[in-house]
């Protein structure tokens, strides 16, 4: 560990990391196996396994707080089961339709929450272990914009699909008819950076310990 990054209070012990690692290569294969557009699964869980993989290739010099570890794996699953069934199909977005008594599906919706709710906290702590910042505004401020960058150039990516892919993208794009769709997904990614921000600082903060928060 170098002296830019230094060593975090409380990373997941051994058995938690392969527990974590099980669950999201297990969820992967039972998609796939289940998966009724395999474009679209290919398209929504890719960012699981790069993140997945990234993460095991740094571990040894980059290990990540527990918190953080296990909302990675809780924003995967979200993804999985959005491959595995497409957004607008997933039998846990119709519970929740019954359940908030909605017009449509809105597992798309909670992905696009998540994609604000996880990152944010990804953000964070690579922000306090690898720069000069400290907590405060501009840290706030950074997150935050971080988040809706993020969320912005994954609604490139969505429109590109369709560019390239044409009528084989829509279960990517999973819009189911709403024209402002764009703008809901974005508008909940910066919803939930906020909510983790407000809710899981304090927590974050006795994970990283006293070392990264003071900079050292």
């Amino acid at each position: 560990m170098t002296s830019t990054a230094p060593s975090i209070a409380l990373p997941p012990t051994r058995s938690e990391r392969w527990l974590l690692a099980g669950i999201t290569v297990l969820a992967l294969v039972a998609s796939f196996l289940i998966a009724k557009d395999r474009l679209t699964w290919c398209l929504e869980v890719i960012w699981a396994m790069v993140g997945l993989a990234l993460v095991a290739w740094r571990w040894s010099r980059f290990p990540l707080t527990r918190l953080l570890c296990w909302l990675l794996l809780l924003h995967a699953l979200v993804l999985i089961h959005g491959g595995a069934y497409t957004y607008s199909l997933t039998p846990g977005g119709f519970w929740l339709q019954d359940v908030l008594g909605t017009q449509r599906n809105p597992w798309d919706r909670l992905g696009h929450w998540m994609q604000g709710f996880v990152p944010a906290i990804l953000a964070r702590e690579l922000l306090l272990r690898l720069t000069p910042l400290r907590r405060g505004g501009w840290l706030v401020y950074l997150v935050l914009a971080a988040c809706l960058s993020f969320s912005a150039f994954f609604e490139l990516i969505e429109w590109w699909a369709a560019l390239v892919y044409g009528g084989e993208a829509d279960a990517f794009l999973a819009t189911q008819g709403d024209v402002w769709d764009t703008q809901w997904d974005m508008f909940l990614c910066l919803c939930g950076a906020a909510t983790s921000l407000l809710v899981l600082s304090r927590w974050h903060d006795r994970q990283l310990g006293a070392a990264v928060l003071a900079g050292r």
